[in-house]
């Protein structure tokens, strides 16, 4: 582990694509996430505490619990981080460009490519999984409790909930459109495990996906889906998301046309970091939880 964390969370950024990306998201859960950063920021945050000797005692306590290997707050970052394993070049191109203006789409299509709708379940259900074992490592319980899992989506809130949010607007409804879930149902009961095993992201985290090798692999991931569709089908039901209110949001900051949503989806993929943004709030807030529970 390069960086402690209150060091990553100190240096979350508090503008550029992906802070705007989620931001275009509030619509969804008005007010629910906020982009908390620094480490001493986030424990008066989330204790409303105002001695500094107890915030210390905080600070240290929520250090120790991170560096502890038994515990899974480091698994659970290299999962958020490597989810989002990417070139960041173009992401970086975007920002210096963003000057308190949107950013052109047309600027950047010849620097990224749609995926295929294919490569796109296999991406969607490996976030999906991602979630659900950094969810088991930060809980420290088995990586297979998918019912854990799937009873807690009730109880998301916050940088966890914005994170399930931007899964299913940026990586469903704007590249694969209104019936993502079912498309994504299709494409999976088509995949093999060699298809899986040609994922960089599948390649990364494999190890930490309980079946005992590809095949057993897939279908736990397919277990997975299957168990959280229903919630998200709800979810996005009550929320009346569509492809047009996503992209209607985003465009106070990406300029983007309505026969252009699969470039859209390819470039918000190589330039945000959603997952390990709000990954490292999550993490920061469970770990400031617990040490004082601990204290």
């Amino acid at each position: 582990m390069s960086k402690s964390i209150f060091e990553l969370v100190d240096e979350l950024p508090t503008s550029g694509l992906t802070v705007f990306a989620l931001q275009s998201l509030d619509f969804v859960i008005p007010g629910q996430w906020q982009n908390v950063v620094g480490f001493t920021n986030t424990i008066r945050t989330v204790t409303a505490e105002t001695d500094e000797g107890l915030i210390q005692q905080i600070g240290e306590r929520a250090i120790y619990l991170f560096n502890d290997k038994s515990q899974g707050y480091q698994n659970a970052l290299w999962i958020y981080q490597t989810i989002d394993f990417t070139d960041k070049a173009l992401g970086a191109a975007a920002m210096a460009n963003k000057v308190g203006e949107a950013v052109s789409l047309l600027g950047f299509l010849d620097k990224v490519t749609p995926k295929a709708e294919k490569a796109q379940t296999i991406d969607f259900c490996m976030k999906l999984v991602g979630e659900l074992v950094a969810f088991c490592q930060i809980n420290g319980i088995p990586g297979d409790s998918i019912g854990d899992f799937v009873g807690s989506l009730a109880d998301y809130s916050g940088e966890s909930l914005m994170r399930i949010v931007a899964l299913l607007c940026f990586d469903g409804l704007v590249p694969l459109g209104p019936d993502f879930l079912l498309q994504i149902q299709s494409h999976f009961s088509n995949l093999t495990p060699d298809d899986l095993q040609h994922n960089p992201t599948f390649q990364r985290i494999n190890a930490l996906i309980p079946g005992g090798g590809p095949a057993g692999q897939l279908s736990f991931i397919g277990d997975s889906f299957n168990a959280v569709q229903g919630w998200m089908t709800d979810f996005v039901s009550s929320k009346g998301l569509t492809p047009e209110n996503v992209v209607g949001n985003l465009r106070n900051f990406i300029e983007v046309t309505d026969d252009k949503l699969d470039y859209l989806g390819a470039f918000l993929d190589v330039s945000t970091n959603y997952y390990e943004h709000t990954g490292i709030q999550t993490l920061a807030r469970r770990l400031v939880e617990r040490a004082v529970a601990e204290i």
